[in-house]
């Protein structure tokens, strides 16, 4: 889907002040900011406390996401909003608090007429063999897939100006919340040995940090013909997680001891681990290759992302400090 749109509010408010809020100071949400003050920006980090290592630079402001008085305190002034926030990985939470989150945030835009970058995953499309693309069908399958699909169409039914990144999973230095984080490479810092819930030896796509937060800023200077559609996230030539820990091992100076959790597993180990009784509605990801055509985003901007070998081993001497 792309469509056009009349922003007379987004330029008033552009031409006023340049400040861009982001809500959600998570890994993305860091190198998101780190990239704008670096180049001058005037930048405003808000969720709901204070995070201990806000960068000098930026000022911050107490928002909790599912309060609409306070988000649409939050977004009056910006210029645009870039929005990297999450909820526990649960499908009841996720259920409950997407939808009146992305109603927040569309109600806000709308009422300040600026334009939103929304960093998102993957999971509406299902299960899929091939590449997924942005053209895709969205699933009517699972509860978390179906939670995306339904916060998708909200967006895309607004008069909200809204441009989607959608990412696979992360790496980087100091993401742990991720398969190659504090399983991956921060067990391979510590010497310890991995034990991974995707396949080892699976094609898989994962998306560099520090790239994703360049690709947000390639939004946010886009012109508005990038917004109201999707934009899938490059990453780095398909590896497995054993070739790319592999690259951190080497770099440490280490021989990896890496095990996979069998998918099948799952259903059975959930019911005494509740993290894993989540992952098994999304199986579909971990049991077959993961591939994510970004040829779009390539064509109408850059597919220049960090190589493996690069990326690997500064995630790897992150964790040795």
């Amino acid at each position: 889907m792309h469509k056009m749109f009349l922003l007379s509010g987004h330029a008033k408010v552009t031409d006023m002040k340049k400040q861009i809020v982001i809500l959600g100071y998570g890994p993305v949400g860091k190198a998101t900011a780190q990239r704008l003050i670096t180049q001058g920006r005037d930048v405003r980090i808000a969720q709901r406390t204070r995070p201990p290592d806000l960068p000098d630079g930026a000022t911050f402001e107490s928002c909790d996401v599912l309060d609409a008085k306070a988000v649409r305190e939050t977004v009056a002034g910006a210029s645009q909003l870039v929005v990297t926030i999450g909820f526990a990985y649960n499908g009841d939470v996720w259920r409950k608090s997407w939808p009146v989150a992305m109603a927040n945030l569309l109600a806000a835009c709308k009422a300040s007429g600026i334009r939103m970058v929304f960093l998102d995953n993957l999971y509406m499309y299902g299960a899929r063999q091939e590449p997924l693309r942005e053209d895709m069908a969205m699933t009517d399958k699972g509860m978390k897939p179906l939670v995306r699909a339904d916060i998708t169409r909200m967006w895309m039914a607004s008069e909200v100006p809204v441009a989607a990144l959608r990412a696979p999973d992360f790496y980087g230095p100091g993401v742990t919340l991720s398969h190659l984080g504090d399983g991956g490479f921060k067990a391979l810092a510590r010497g310890k040995s991995i034990s991974l819930i995707v396949h080892p030896d699976m094609p898989h796509d994962f998306a560099y940090v520090p790239d994703i937060g360049r690709a947000v800023v390639t939004l946010l200077d886009a012109p508005d013909d990038a917004f109201g559609q999707v934009w899938h996230m490059p990453c780095a030539l398909t590896r497995t997680p054993r070739e790319i820990l592999g690259l951190g091992a080497s770099f440490l100076g280490v021989k990896p001891k890496i095990s996979g959790l069998p998918v099948w597993l799952l259903p059975v180990i959930g019911v005494f681990i509740p993290i894993l009784h989540e992952f098994r509605e999304m199986r579909f990801q971990l049991d077959r290759p993961y591939h994510v055509d970004s040829r779009k985003f390539a064509k109408r901007f850059w597919s220049d992302v960090t190589p493996f070998e690069t990326g690997a081993q500064a995630t790897a001497a992150s964790f040795t400090q």
